[in-house]
């Protein structure tokens, strides 16, 4: 049988790992906060390599009882730092820009497919047509321009007789669109959401009173449009109906 030692050892380097764990995602969060939403919403390849190798740092302090763990901290924020300072300058400069993040690359021109662009890329056409057929293009020659963006997506303008045909084409009058609120999320009423249209929860539970819910019981999500109408989904066994209520 192990002895008392080495169960308390045992435990002690549980909690060591728990805390360091802890403590290196707060730190991750607030340097996330701090590089800013780009990170995630475009994932450049120089983001994508300094997110890695802080996640890697992350992982490595936390679970490696012989690392130092504040000399990890410390690399993790200067490399956080660096990515700041960089979001920062290619702010000011457009070389700078285009020597970090990229530029974008025409693979197709004119219906043409460039090959020298798509090695340059490092993209072939299998990957292309994946691509087009992504972005609902099934028949490349439905296409006018492909370009590989900065952050590895693909952009496709289709020729002029593809194009969807839009209600100015048609010279049809359309109503403005405008935001969807949602009122009531999960069986909850969103009073900020509320407050943001202009209206309170007397208006709204009034308004579904008047159209058969006396109560939140059966009302799983309540959504507005720009014109006070309202959509009800309903709880039914996990199975979502909906209900466009004038």
């Amino acid at each position: 049988m192990r002895n008392v030692h080495n169960i308390i050892g045992d435990i002690m380097n549980f909690l060591t790992v728990l805390w360091k764990s802890i403590l290196s995602i707060i730190i991750l969060f607030f340097l996330t906060k701090l590089t800013g939403r780009k990170q995630i919403s475009q994932l450049s390849l120089y983001d994508y390599v300094l997110g890695i190798t802080i996640g890697s740092v992350a992982a490595e302090i936390s679970t490696n009882m012989d690392a130092d763990f504040w000399g990890g901290i410390l690399v993790m924020v200067v490399y956080s730092s660096v990515s700041f300072l960089a979001s920062i300058l290619t702010e000011k400069s457009i070389v700078l820009r285009r020597f970090i993040i990229g530029s974008p690359i025409v693979v197709m021109e004119k219906g043409k497919i460039l090959e020298s662009s798509l090695k340059k890329a490092k993209f072939d056409v299998n990957e292309l047509l994946q691509e087009a057929r992504i972005s609902g293009y099934y028949d490349l020659s439905q296409i006018e321009y492909a370009v590989m963006e900065a952050n590895g997506k693909m952009s496709f303008l289709p020729k002029s007789k593809y194009v969807p045909v839009t209600p100015s084409d048609m010279k049809l009058k359309v109503d403005r669109s405008g935001l969807v609120a949602n009122l009531i999320i999960d069986g909850k009423v969103m009073p900020n959401n509320l407050k943001t249209i202009g209206k309170d929860e007397k208006w709204l539970l009034k308004r579904l009173s008047s159209l058969g819910y006396d109560d939140l019981e059966k009302v799983f999500l309540v959504t507005c449009d720009n014109k006070e109408k309202l959509t009800v989904f309903e709880k039914n066994y996990g199975v979502v109906e909906e209900q466009v209520l004038e």
